[in-house]
């Protein structure tokens, strides 16, 4: 059945094409398996709480009648504003209005959040740009730039909420910065979500083609319940596809995790439990609670355009297992740094079981992709990245930067055992990947950046006491737990890559130098695979095995405890790019200068480059060349156990016989 929907219908519709709904919530209310709810282009300021889930082989779709003429917005717009002091001015808004959530007494707030800084889930847009929470009215009369901002010219638009507990009423100021609010278009954030399902397993919905913007949503961290703009709230089957996704105060969608009773935000609450512990008792109690592939998962996020979020394009724990992100354009996310801490990314995922992320565009956030703990059969494939390590020149001048895990870069994998396999993906951040990590494999890249954090990050910070994190392995391709480990280093592998020493910016050097060694970061920004240089290849590392080991040789339990070995093959160096001291069937070119550069034209995106021209004849690589993580035992291969082959390159061209380094076969 086809249900319509116009906001600019008669009131009192049916849902018929003659006498739509004026509420999306309407049809939401009596949508059943198979319906197709089509909505007028119009803005519709809701929260959309789909009741009913479809079945998988007749999905509740959501569609916009015409491509993003429909606009669900968590915001309202407000007028009547008085002039107060210069270019600010005052609003008061009766508490009554808001209902039992309001998002000017509520504060972002959970575990992993940087609680030095003051922030509420509202926000306040003029011309849809969102203005700057200051703690103090002071700060608003007279807003002085902040320079941990990736747009800091427009930080001086700045606002401040407090209540009158007398009026019962939320009060507002705002420099608009000469702008007259009853003039232009000011809204105000009044709502949590978009379209979010209030109850847990609201199965196989899609929603197609909507602008989606504007919402309070909380901090979302994998320890508690992970809110978004539009999310499934732990359901399975969901698509979100040809939407725009923008401005929400945390995360635009989540694929996340639901609310553990007695165990949400624990760290933050008890505070006697370290995050890390509470982290592990999240997978273990969403077992318990029927957490499965056939329960949750397994949704498509395609085609769709994610940005200006304060935390995250896309989030996800437990709750993103089996899912596809694919071909969509994710940009400027945490660029205002208004909330931050160890939860930010265009893609945040933990445990992204067989999670597929591929062709998709990430640019200008402060972490592109980082995936944490419980990267079993994920595959990171034919995206590009740019512009994603402190972009911003005005960045490098305040050493408050480095704090709050803000350096940034193209891909981030930590404390997790694999395997996650990352393949013909074009990274051009100063620093692409950062790894404290293993069970990994990286194919057929183009690394015009670093590699990070080799050997780092499993100490969970104590200066005195062990604190080593332990994370959870799965049974392939499931997301039955068989066990926790913690991480060795190394088991990982490099084949067909091509690496480039870009040149990196002084600021962002001397920045970094500043930076003392930590368990975290090694601030390295020199490309190649030198930060490999130590380990061991399979053969010296099966070497210490040989012979008998008994229960005495108690000296000899350290070989169990060693960084595990790394492979190579086929790696290509430019522009002083250096290998490891273990490298092996590799090509250090030290005569030619190659160039690289990012080309965009009529909104499309191109490499220019010369390298190619090098390159010296490779072997093709198969999941049989790769061979299994080491904790888990299983293979580098497709979610059904299928065996991949990289015969095809980041455009989908085939390699054909003359297979060479990089991303492009020809």
């Amino acid at each position: 059945m086809k249900i319509y929907v116009d906001i600019n219908a008669i009131p009192n519709g049916n849902g018929s094409k003659e006498h739509p709904y004026r509420k999306i919530n309407e049809a939401a209310a009596v949508a059943e398996a198979g319906d197709e709810v089509i909505v007028a282009p119009g803005i519709y300021r809701e929260d959309v709480n789909p009741i009913y889930g479809g079945m998988k082989t007749a999905p509740i779709v959501y569609k916009s009648e015409k491509a993003r003429g429909a606009v669900i917005t968590g915001a309202d717009v407000f007028k009547g504003w008085e002039h107060y002091e210069g270019d600010v001015w005052k609003l008061t808004i009766d508490n009554g209005y808001f209902g039992d959530y309001n998002p000017y007494t509520t504060l972002v707030y959970g575990d992993w959040l940087d609680i030095s800084i003051h922030a509420h889930t509202g926000d306040v847009f003029l011309n849809d740009k969102s203005l700057y929470e200051r703690k103090t009215l002071a700060e608003v009369l007279n807003p002085e730039f902040l320079d941990t901002s990736w747009d800091m010219e427009y930080t001086k638009h700045a606002w401040y909420t407090c209540q009158d507990e007398k009026a019962d009423a939320t009060v507002i100021y705002a420099n608009f910065q000469g702008a007259d609010p009853n003039e232009e278009n000011v809204e105000l954030t009044v709502r949590p979500h978009c379209f979010w399902p209030v109850a847990e397993h609201v199965n196989y919905i899609a929603l197609t083609g909507f602008i989606v913007t504007k919402a309070a949503t909380q901090w979302a961290p994998p320890t508690a319940l992970q809110e978004g703009m539009i999310g499934p709230h732990w359901s399975v089957g969901w698509v979100i596809e040809d939407c725009e996704v923008s401005n929400a105060k945390c995360s635009g969608i989540s694929l996340g995790k639901y609310r553990q009773q007695h165990n949400d935000n624990k760290w933050s609450k008890l505070k006697t439990k370290d995050g890390a512990q509470t982290q592990r008792d999240c997978s273990f109690i969403a077992q318990l609670d029927g957490w499965s592939k056939e329960t949750v998962g397994s949704h498509v996020v395609r085609n769709c355009d994610i940005h200006d979020c304060g935390q995250t394009g896309i989030v996800g724990n437990l709750g993103c297992v089996f899912s596809v992100i694919e071909n969509n354009h994710i940009y400027n996310i945490n660029n205002k740094r208004d909330v931050t801490g160890a939860e930010v990314g265009g893609i945040k995922f933990h445990a992204a079981i067989d999670v597929i992320i591929r062709n998709n565009h990430i640019h200008d956030c402060v972490r592109g992709i980082w995936l944490d703990w419980q990267c079993q059969g994920t595959r990171v494939s034919g995206n590009l990245f740019h512009d994603n390590c402190m972009a911003r020149d005005t960045l490098l001048d305040n050493k408050d930067n480095l704090l709050g895990l803000g350096i940034g870069e193209d891909v981030f994998i930590e404390i997790a055992h694999g395997p996650t396999l990352v393949d013909n993906n074009i990274f051009l951040s100063e620093r692409a990947v950062k790894v404290p990590t293993q069970g990994l494999a990286f194919v057929h890249n183009l690394f015009y950046g670093s590699i990070t954090a080799v050997g780092r990050g499993v100490k969970n910070g104590s200066s005195k006491y062990d604190s080593t994190r332990y994370t959870p392995l799965h049974r392939p391709h499931s997301t039955d737990i068989t066990g926790v480990m913690s991480v060795l280093h190394g088991d990982t592998r490099y084949y067909n890559n091509v690496f480039i020493q870009p040149k990196v910016r002084e600021k962002l050097l001397k920045l970094c130098a500043s930076d003392e060694y930590n368990e975290w970061d090694d601030n390295n920004f020199e490309a190649g695979t030198l930060t490999y240089n130590g380990f061991k290849t399979e053969e010296e590392w099966r070497s210490y095995f040989d012979g008998y080991c008994g229960e005495g040789d108690v000296a000899g339990r350290d070989k169990y405890y060693m960084p595990l070995p790394i492979w190579t093959g086929g790696n290509v160096f430019f522009n002083g790019a250096k290998p490891s001291d273990i490298e092996q069937d590799y090509t250090e070119d030290t005569e030619h200068e190659v160039s690289i550069k990012l080309v965009c034209k009529d909104g499309k995106y191109s490499v220019e480059t010369d390298y190619m021209k090098y390159l010296p004849k490779a072997k093709l690589i198969e999941t049989d060349t790769l061979g299994k993580a080491f904790e888990p035992e299983e293979r580098f291969e497709n979610p059904d156990g299928s065996d991949i082959v990289f015969d095809v390159d980041y455009n989908g061209q085939k390699r054909g016989d003359n297979i060479v380094a990089g991303p492009f076969a020809i």
